[in-house]
């Protein structure tokens, strides 16, 4: 009889050690280390021994690609994020919080496959057929083609993939799934680690496109070691605030396409629908009257300009120590703006608090959107008003200057045709001759950018 012993793994990081520690050196997380039970004599694993890879090398020019390697979901703002469609034989992660709208994408998406005549098989470990049935009268799904599969252990889900040769399998979800193969519970670190790989092999070796949905933790990173992410080749988070009607879907990694994209969906009660035009989504939450401490900025989300607006709010403080709080910015970086504010443009900030959100609930991380920071946080100080027609772009540098963004040309077309008439860019962008909709004032430090705003009151 093999001889039983346990080990610690950390549940984030996937960190191993013989005894319980309260704080994992790898990844610096409390209280994250769980027992798990470990045999001296390994248990027999068929499934390592039918996934043996007996291909020989071959030259790269000798490859061939088929012309259907790539499947359209039929959704249009999905494509976007998996680069036109997924890849034959793909192994996709889709993780988010609770209740932001993973099964009802993913279920949406099998029946827009199955209409495209591919065989889906949708494996569902949290809900039992009847409650998945109930769903897809909602979203309005009802195919010949779409198999749905109420299991939790790994080695019948194996069976069924291998009776019905489905062109794609959903996993719903993986901390659900368990195999025979480890003795640990469902959801620890070596039953996850298991599991995928078993996925991960009957996805490369039969061909079948295999969509796992993740749970994420309470700080927003998927569940388990981080080793999940690394063995399926494109991780997808959905995104969203509870409390708006908008989701996003955002590639952190993708093996076959851009990483920088991001997918807008509105929900509602028929399911997710594509926002095709998402700065009306944005623009039509921002008030009519125009007040001090608003700014309108255009970001890049990818290949997609995307205008907000960020409103910030100064006032006196009573305490000893002012606040800085943000909602979709960076704390970091207000601070550093802040910096530049009272060094470069002299305005003191020691004694006020200072709020800054951007409207929608998005985050805003890019660079570019530096200067409508400053502005919106010196015009709300000094009680002044940005013009509501003018968009700001721009990226501030630690002794005050502007620097220039890229796809500027891409960004004023995005604010003409939303019908703003000026733009305040830096002075080191060249604007095109032909670019004509929109009025530029170049500037080239933060000082310029703030006279600018002034003189047009």
């Amino acid at each position: 009889m093999a001889k039983v012993k346990s080990k610690w793994v950390c549940s984030e990081c996937g960190y191993e050690t013989a005894g319980y520690l309260g704080k994992c050196p790898e990844c610096g997380s409390w209280g994250s280390l769980v027992e798990e039970v470990q045999y001296s004599e390994k248990l027999p694993n068929a499934a390592a021994n039918e996934f043996i890879n007996t291909e020989k090398p071959a030259l790269l020019k000798d490859i061939k690609v088929g012309e259907g390697v790539r499947v359209s979901t039929n959704i249009s703002e999905f494509d976007r994020i998996l680069g036109g469609g997924f890849v034959q034989g793909s192994l996709v992660l889709l993780a988010g919080d609770p209740g932001i709208g993973k099964s009802t994408i993913t279920l949406q998406t099998c029946g827009e496959l199955c209409k495209s005549g591919k065989k889906v098989l949708y494996v569902s470990a949290e809900e039992s057929a009847s409650q998945l049935k109930l769903r897809a009268d909602r979203l309005e799904i009802n195919s010949d083609s779409l198999y749905i599969y109420p299991q939790t252990n790994m080695e019948n889900i194996k069976i069924q993939i291998e009776e019905l040769a489905p062109d794609f399998v959903v996993v719903d979800s993986i901390q659900a799934i368990y195999s025979n193969n480890v003795p640990s519970s469902a959801g620890s670190v070596s039953q996850i680690r298991e599991c995928c790989n078993i996925l991960m092999h009957i996805a490369k070796s039969k061909n079948i496109t295999t969509i796992v949905i993740g749970h994420v933790t309470k700080d927003g990173s998927i569940a388990g070691p981080k080793v999940l992410e690394h063995m399926v080749d494109t991780v997808i988070y959905f995104e969203g605030d509870k409390y708006k009607s908008y989701r996003m879907l955002r590639s952190m990694k993708n093996r076959f396409g851009n990483t920088s994209e991001v997918g807008i969906f509105e929900m509602n009660a028929k399911g997710l629908r594509c926002v095709s035009n998402p700065n009306e989504l944005f623009l039509n939450e921002r008030s009519q009257v125009a007040a001090p401490g608003s700014a309108i900025v255009v970001t890049n989300e990818g290949t997609r300009p995307l205008m907000v607006e960020i409103q910030a709010l100064v006032g006196t403080t009573s305490y000893p120590s002012p606040r800085r709080v943000t909602n979709g910015v960076d704390i970091s970086r207000l601070h550093q703006i802040l910096a530049v504010l009272e060094k470069r443009v002299g305005l003191n900030l020691s004694k006020q608090d200072v709020y800054v959100n951007v409207m929608g609930g998005i985050e805003v991380d890019e660079p570019s959107a530096d200067l409508g920071i400053a502005l919106a946080v010196a015009t709300c100080a000094r009680d002044v008003v940005v013009d509501s027609q003018t968009v700001i772009i721009g990226e501030i540098g630690l002794s005050g200057e502007i620097h220039p963004v890229n796809n500027i040309e891409k960004r004023l077309n995005e604010a003409a045709a939303a019908g703003f008439k000026k733009a305040i860019i830096p002075y080191a962008n060249d604007v095109p001759d032909d670019l004509k909709k929109i009025e530029t004032v170049k500037v080239k430090r933060l000082m310029d950018a703030i006279a600018a705003c002034v003189s047009a009151q």
